[in-house]
């Protein structure tokens, strides 16, 4: 018997693949959290099950794989930076949905490159190049389009606001991962721990200010269970394959159908309204995003 690796070229496709899965699997978001606050769950116990149900099911993998849980405790106030900035981006894009049609709420997430970038010029002295200053006005221009351009009146200032937290929110994860050097630290135990600081945070938050509701029947049982699976754990697993096939940068284009399948789905399930300008907006800042990659590639 002989060992036969796979061509190169297959390594490729797989690697498309598997981005092409992370990401759409990432913008079913919607298809499992708005069902759950149609029965009446806050967007913050929503999250804390989402968390727990995800920890359990990466600290499986984490033994099944024979990997060590050890961390350092010169790592936990990273960690937990960490697990703050992450919780931030979730709680507002969750609480988003409540002023916006969804789709348009990922759509605005996804803006989370056009904000590392201005923050990283601004702050960390990056170069500024004609093409980046391009791609930020691009993407400003998709948001106008989003919010001034909506007719339906479905996309409120207030929501809006919230939902450009929760971008900025997720950027200043990326850059403190960065900055911090903790990405060292394999990444499904990197998830793991920031899902489990989360939830820990998020616990001690919802206790002082209220109280964590209750898993009323099966249905949502299921919601969240396929909310902590699909769109958290598949997604994460199937983003670490694709990088390694196809590298950062071509993943990271891919991510594109993030906002797509989050308004396919916002459409045809929950008929949400979609208009010209709506559709010309999310182009636009998808483009914006696309061209940051491309571009931050080659610098």
């Amino acid at each position: 018997m002989h060992d036969f690796a796979l061509p190169p070229n297959m390594n490729k496709i797989n690697g498309f693949l598997y981005g092409l899965l992370s990401s759409a699997s990432f913008g079913l978001i919607p298809l499992f959290t708005i069902p759950i606050m149609h029965q009446g769950m806050r967007f913050e116990s929503i999250l804390l099950y989402r968390f727990l149900f995800a920890c359990l099911a990466l600290a499986s993998i984490l033994v099944l794989t024979k990997q060590s849980f050890h961390i350092r405790i010169k790592d936990i106030p990273s960690l937990l930076l960490l697990a703050f900035l992450y919780d931030a981006a979730a709680i507002f894009l969750f609480w988003g949905y409540k002023f916006m049609p969804s789709g348009i709420a990922t759509t605005i997430h996804f803006m989370y490159p056009v904000f590392t970038t201005i923050i990283m010029m601004i702050f960390f002295h990056e170069k500024r190049s004609t093409w980046r200053l391009i791609a930020v006005g691009i993407a400003v221009l998709g948001v106008f389009l989003l919010s001034c351009g909506n007719t339906s009146g479905s996309i409120t200032p207030t929501g809006l606001f919230i939902v450009l937290l929760s971008g900025l929110g997720y950027a200043l994860y990326l850059i403190t991962i960065s900055q911090l050097k903790i990405c060292k630290m394999k990444g499904l135990k990197l998830t793991f721990c920031v899902f489990l600081f989360g939830g820990i945070l998020l616990f001690i938050l919802i206790e002082i200010f209220g109280e964590v509701q209750p898993i009323k029947d099966v249905e949502t049982a299921r919601n969240l269970l396929l909310l902590a699976i699909i769109p958290t754990v598949i997604s994460n697993l199937a983003l670490v394959r694709a990088i390694k096939n196809i590298g950062s940068t071509l993943t990271s284009v891919l991510g594109a159908m993030e906002p797509v399948t989050a308004v396919c789905v916002g459409i045809f399930v929950f008929g949400e309204v979609f208009t010209q300008s709506i559709a010309i907006g999310i182009m636009l800042i998808i483009t914006s995003v696309v061209i940051l990659i491309i571009r931050s590639s080659k610098a």
